[in-house]
């Protein structure tokens, strides 16, 4: 059934559904880069989803790329996804943006309700997220996701995931609308750990290949054989495999990931690392590289367009 003009104040032009016939959607809040092709996946596989963004044209996209099949109702009001879910998904840049997202979601949600925090997230933030909401009788899991904007756009997300045995069963059947791969990880916020650690590996060799391809440049060699080298020899890695090629020797700099959002998971890693007491000379590396990137380039480019810096 396509969205319709029956019984709803449009949000935007196009931008309504009839409520009695999506009783408890999903909430999904935040419909960015990532966010807006998870929820259409939920949307496209009969999953009936209530989306909320504070941008307006991302609201009118959610419909639009859904389909006219799709059960979907929009709406940019945090309070009105409490007051109709019980699961919501959280696809927010930074534990703050949750902090307050929750603090406004927790006066509407039921007992009973189910908040899934699949963006990269302070693990010792969401650990005390879902201790404040369990006496109310809400359950808190983090589920990040691994993969680029193409793996959100066709469901092949690998999707971390921490909390309850209960907790996991009730969003199995979302988050595998999302994903092909589902890795149980632990207790809640080790998801949100092991992500940080993740994007730490892989910024290291994101970083080796932009010095390693700076070097090559300046010796005149040929960067697109050495691009097939790399990838064919024990070089290779996710960076020279999939943004090497596509999005930094061909000049388009459109890896799906910001300068911003590496450095801030970066920062949660090395406090990992602080709090563990344990020594990480690379990772402190990448962190001060991504932190002059940061200066130079603002937190909006693209992680990949760095090259601009090492090709200078």
């Amino acid at each position: 059934m396509s969205a319709t003009t029956d019984d709803v104040t449009p949000v935007a032009q196009g931008v309504t559904s009839r409520p009695e016939t999506i009783a408890k959607p999903l909430g999904f809040i935040g419909l960015g880069t990532m966010g807006l092709p998870m929820a259409v996946n939920c949307a496209r596989q009969g999953i009936a989803v209530l989306g909320c963004d504070a941008d307006p044209t991302r609201l009118v996209m959610l419909v639009d790329d859904a389909g006219p099949d799709a059960l979907v109702h929009t709406t940019p009001v945090v309070s009105e996804v409490g007051a109709r879910c019980e699961i919501v998904v959280l696809m927010l840049p930074t534990s703050k943006q949750v902090d307050e997202v929750v603090s406004e979601l927790a006066e509407s949600l039921p007992v009973g309700a189910l908040l899934i925090d699949m963006g990269s997230s302070v693990p010792s933030e969401t650990c005390r997220l879902a201790a404040a909401l369990e006496p109310r009788g809400i359950t808190l899991i983090d589920a990040p996701v691994s993969g680029a904007v193409e793996r959100a756009r066709f469901g092949r997300l690998t999707i971390l995931l921490g909390g309850t045995d209960a907790g996991m069963e009730k969003a199995r059947i979302y988050l595998e609308a999302m994903g092909e791969r589902i890795i149980r990880t632990g207790p809640v916020g080790s998801a949100h750990a092991m992500k940080a650690l993740n994007n730490f590996v892989y910024a290291a060799g994101l970083l080796a290949v932009l010095e390693a391809v700076g070097v090559a440049a300046a010796a005149g060699l040929d960067l697109e054989v050495f691009a097939d080298v790399l990838n064919a020899s024990s070089g290779r890695n996710v960076a020279s495999e999939a943004k090497l090629k596509q999005f930094i020797l061909s000049g388009s700099y459109e890896g799906g990931f910001r300068l911003g959002l590496m450095a801030k998971d970066l920062q949660i890693a090395a406090n990992l690392a602080e709090e563990s007491r344990v020594e990480t000379p690379a990772l402190a590396t990448c962190l001060h590289v991504w932190r002059r990137a940061l200066d130079a380039l603002g937190p909006d480019a693209d992680n990949t367009e760095m090259h601009r810096l090492f090709s200078r």
